[in-house]
């Protein structure tokens, strides 16, 4: 591939591009996206050409939307996947070139899921039926044992996605889906514990002085904090599923309350589901629902240099910073002390800051997973229309 002037960056932190078995790595900026809570990680690559090469094809035939890829930094496998978009630009400044994609998560996340006759199907069922015809081979089940007992039943519904499908069952047994590097689908939940996943690195930011920074080791910190979707109390109103003779059971209910917002503001919130059919499952999405609610009101935003962990006295000096990750934060200007969760990170390059990582930080077991749908956001949001036939082999 024609390329620009040679990067400076260095081997282990460069990111390259691997194609039929063929590497590039000469970008002028690129952005790398992982976050637990979008499906379908996604990458995109920016090459700056000169004007003289305008006439020219940049691009190896093997390089086109569709074509299978690997994105790696250094020796490091960061994400497998697909070509989705290319595009050539030419006008009075230059010739650049820009290619964007994401993982395998995306053919769950844009083909609709075969039509199965409105039955209920569980877990296994949604793999054998939904996941595995997509191309998902790999799969692996990191689920704790009582989750795997409870084997809830989810309905497919016409026009839903199959990532829909996959994260509403999964939903209803406690567990999340997510894609590994290597292609792999895992379906789990986060890992919280110090004996298994420790704390990987302590990002500090110190109180600054005049003409010194102290022991400041990140480019910038951001704390947002935000009560517009906090609630001091959530109820869950259920009803118990009956038969012509019983009927169902009215006044199921149950309330978790927040403590750091209960005492100095009331704010309440009622839901009203009818699948919560008994009071210890009002109780487990009613904690779900506030859980959900206080981790949408804070984030710890943190742009690092490189995309490296820089910590040799800890367990993840040397190691790329990952999703699932946890980070001790010294941080007395933004208020932040204490052990938090790494939701999402971005590798970025840029002309004029060079390479780095954005974090964005949670709070620490928060982020938990109940038996309870909720609504996701999509990286291609998306209107499907209803499919009216069944397909072969769904009978």
């Amino acid at each position: 591939m024609s390329t620009q002037a040679k990067s400076t960056q260095p081997e282990n932190e460069r990111v390259a591009l691997l194609v039929a078995g063929k590497a590039h790595d000469e970008w002028s900026s690129y952005e790398v996206d992982s976050d637990l809570l979008t499906p379908a990680d996604a990458w995109r690559v920016r090459l700056g050409l000169p004007l003289d090469a305008a006439g020219e094809n940049p691009l190896p035939s093997d390089v086109v939307p569709g074509a299978t890829c690997e994105l790696r930094v250094g020796n490091d496998l960061v994400m497998t996947g697909r070509i989705d978009d290319m595009r050539v630009r030419v006008d009075k400044r230059g010739h650049s070139l820009e290619i964007t994609g994401r993982d395998g998560a995306a053919t769950l996340l844009d083909c609709s899921a075969p039509l199965v006759g409105g039955r209920k199907l569980g877990l296994e069922d949604i793999i054998t039926r939904v996941v595995r015809p997509l191309g998902m081979t790999r799969i692996s089940l990191a689920m704790a044992k009582s989750v795997a007992r409870q084997r809830e039943k989810v309905t497919v519904e016409p026009g839903d996605t199959a990532w829909d499908t996959l994260a509403h069952v999964a939903e209803a047994n406690g567990v999340w889906p997510w894609m590994d590097p290597d292609g792999t689908l895992v379906i789990g939940g986060p890992d919280y514990s110090d004996a298994t996943n420790p704390p990987v690195a302590t990002l500090c930011l110190a109180q600054r002085k005049a003409g010194e920074l102290g022991t400041t080791n990140v480019s910038s910190m951001e704390r947002r904090a935000s009560v517009a979707e906090r609630y001091s109390t959530i109820t869950v109103l259920g009803q118990t599923h009956g038969t012509e003779a019983t009927g169902g059971k009215h006044g199921l209910k149950s309330s978790a309350v927040d403590p750091d917002l209960g005492a100095v503001w009331p704010r309440r919130k009622i839901i009203t589901d009818y699948e919560a059919d008994s009071v210890a499952v009002c109780r487990s999405r009613a904690q779900k629902l506030l859980a959900d609610s206080r981790l949408k009101g804070f984030e710890l935003r943190v742009e690092v240099q490189g995309h490296r962990i820089n910590a040799p006295t800890m367990p993840g000096h040397g190691k790329l910073w990952t999703p699932g990750q946890r980070v001790r934060v010294i941080a007395p200007p933004v208020g932040c002390v204490g052990t938090y969760f790494l939701m999402a990170r971005t590798f970025v390059l840029s002309p004029a800051e060079g390479a780095m990582t954005r974090l964005s930080l949670r709070e620490d077991k928060v982020w938990i997973l109940e038996a309870h749908p909720h609504k996701r956001k999509h990286r291609k949001g998306k209107l499907y229309a209803p499919e009216v036939a069944d397909e072969a082999g769904d009978e």
